[in-house]
């Protein structure tokens, strides 16, 4: 307790720190997972998806942040094994985020899209069997999410293959694609809408004192949808047939048709990325932020500043601005050759994926369910479609990752408790 007294003040400068430079490695890794589908496939610039990325995300982390962070901050170690000794979980925290912040940094210099969810949570757990010990890790918490890492890939790609399997039966298929499309098209941006509407509704609003019935959250993700096919149906009415282009590709006026399509699915999957993932970078920090206004109390809940949940949607989108291209780069072009439709399928899935993820409290990745996307969508014309060596490194990225950021957390650990202890 006494520590925490004497050096609560630079706790909290600390965790303010190593907090922003966390969500800023998952702007620039993970953010970019998740445009990058969009940007690949030609429907939105760079520039553009900054900007989507900085309204969505933050819109995603504001609105409906608040249920993961719960599992990321006290979900994974026990803390009744240091109720005595509250400047452990503090150490403990800090070394987290600055670990997992440290390999985000390494992984997006070299355009591998790894996971910021696997990144804390390996961090949280070296922290804890090296300062506390083996007991005070919730193994079987552990094991759910190690089993959503790889559920998460294979429902996002099934959900994205099922997709791409109905828009070539409905419309590529057809005797006159492009009237086809015009006609689909607004069922597929009503499908964004509801989706996104109805998940935030169930799960996400709980802290911005909105408490709606089963039936209300149906009603309101419904008019949402609706109100957003509207808007896709005026877009889509805009874009002319373009018989040049399609005597060189059959399908090129069909892709135009989901160009204005891929903004959506871009703003859904930014959205529900911002819900999901901020907490990996502020669940932590508000652990920290707790402990020390509280005067050295470990609760098993945290309650959630919105100064937290606006400091990680600001750092999230800088991330992205300056780094987030490398990461783009990979999932958008290298993974397999994306088209519009190809991309509005494979983030329409990953978005969908990621906000009933986020309804169950799961932190699954991100990175994982996009590139399981990308796969289910170059699956549909074949193995030949995918580029093994590529997808090749990202798996043993993912697989070096948690070993990665638990080592570096149980380094800096025992660096803050020799500093301040």
């Amino acid at each position: 307790m006494e520590i925490i007294a004497e050096w609560g003040t630079v706790f909290l400068v600390l965790a303010i720190i190593f907090g922003f430079y966390m969500t800023w490695g998952i702007g620039a890794n993970d953010v970019a997972n998740a445009m990058g589908t969009s940007v690949g496939s030609g429907a939105i610039t760079v520039k553009q998806a900054i900007i989507v990325a900085a309204i969505f995300e933050f819109a995603g982390a504001f609105i409906a942040g608040g249920q993961v962070t719960a599992t990321i901050r006290k979900g994974i170690i026990d803390p009744a094994a240091i109720t005595g000794q509250p400047e452990l979980l503090v150490y403990g925290m800090l070394a987290a985020l600055l670990a997992a912040a440290i390999w985000l940094m390494v992984a997006t210099s070299r355009g591998w899209p790894v996971s910021t969810t696997h990144s804390i949570v390996g961090a949280i757990v070296g922290f804890a069997v090296a300062g506390i010990g083996m007991e005070a890790v919730k193994w079987g918490k552990i094991g759910s999410i190690v089993a959503s890492w790889v559920v998460s890939p294979l429902i996002g790609g099934t959900i994205a293959l099922l997709l791409m399997i109905s828009v070539r039966k409905l419309i590529l298929n057809a005797d006159n694609p492009f009237e086809r499309a015009k006609t689909y098209g607004p069922v597929y941006v009503f499908l964004v809408g509801w989706i996104v509407a109805l998940v935030t509704m169930f799960k996400g609003l709980k802290h911005l004192n909105l408490h709606l019935t089963m039936g209300e959250s149906f009603i309101t993700a419904t008019v949402i949808g609706i109100i957003v096919a509207v808007i896709g149906k005026m877009l889509i009415n805009k874009v002319k047939i373009d018989t040049t282009a399609d005597r060189d590709f059959h399908y090129a006026s069909v892709e135009k048709v989901f160009t204005p399509m891929m903004v959506f699915t871009a703003c859904a999957m930014a959205f529900a990325h911002g819900s999901n993932d901020v907490a990996n970078g502020i669940g932590p920090m508000a652990a920290v932020v707790s402990i020390i206004d509280s005067g050295g109390q470990v609760g098993q809940k945290a309650s959630l500043p919105l100064w937290i949940l606006l400091m990680g949607g600001v750092g999230i989108v800088i991330g992205l601005a300056t780094m987030g291209y490398k990461v783009m780069q990979t999932i958008g072009t290298k993974i397999t050759e994306l088209t519009p439709t190809r991309g509005f399928c494979a983030t329409l899935a990953a978005a969908t994926t990621v906000v009933l993820a986020s309804k169950t409290g799961l932190p699954v990745s991100t990175t994982h369910i996009a590139v399981g996307c990308v796969m289910g969508v170059g699956l549909a014309r074949g193995v030949g479609a995918l580029d093994m060596r590529v997808i090749g490194n990202i798996v043993v990225s993912w697989v070096v990752t948690l070993p990665a950021g638990g080592i570096l957390a149980a380094l800096f650990f025992f660096l803050f408790k020799g500093i301040f202890g």
